[in-house]
């Protein structure tokens, strides 16, 4: 009968945390790219954008060409806010994971207590105000409103002028916008999904 390795239950909890702080490490490289990647081309197409409109004589026949491009870039940003929402859900899930190894090692040494500021009952909510997550959420979901309004503004234009009350369905088209951008960022905002 082959003799079985033995286990060095240390090393492998060890490999473990090293793992999950990997994994945290990692969503929040994430994070930052996915922001940045979204900034950059809302940047960039606006910029081409605006160029085109100062050049063009007749904005009535590129309107729907340019409605089309903020619809997308609206559907990037929502894709954007569902790419943060769930790397922050996978950091505080990779977070809890580790707390549970701290606290396995608590109970056999309750020595070292006092070494660590997070436990699993003191970890900052996955949905915490204020933090770099929450904001960088809240500039994408109010830019994807924008670019909304923006793919309604040049559906309006197609119609004809913009009279006053089309601000006032710009105006509100950008807050419900806002609303359900954040709306959809807080749905996918989860743990364990």
């Amino acid at each position: 009968m082959p003799v079985k390795p033995k286990l060095n239950t240390d090393e492998i909890l060890k490999a473990e945390y090293n793992y999950i702080a990997n994994t945290v490490f990692q969503a929040n490289e994430d994070r930052s790219r996915v922001a940045s990647f979204y900034f950059v081309t809302v940047g960039s197409l606006v910029a081409a954008i605006l160029s085109a409109l100062f050049s063009a004589d007749n904005l009535r026949t590129i309107s729907p060409a340019f409605s089309g491009l903020f619809f997308v870039l609206t559907i990037l940003g929502s894709l954007t806010l569902a790419q943060l929402a769930r790397l922050r859900a996978a950091w505080h899930e990779s977070v809890e994971a580790m707390n549970e190894i701290k606290d396995f090692y608590i109970k056999q040494h309750e020595e070292i207590e006092p070494a660590f500021k997070w436990r699993l009952g003191t970890l900052p909510p996955t949905d915490k105000p204020y933090s770099i997550a929450n904001l960088m959420a809240i500039e994408v979901a109010l830019l994807s409103a924008i670019t909304s309004t923006t793919s309604l503004y040049f559906l309006l234009t197609i119609l004809g002028d913009i009279m006053w009350w089309s601000w006032l369905i710009l105006s509100a088209a950008l807050v419900i916008g806002y609303i359900a951008q954040w709306a959809w960022y807080k749905h996918l905002l989860v743990d364990n999904q």
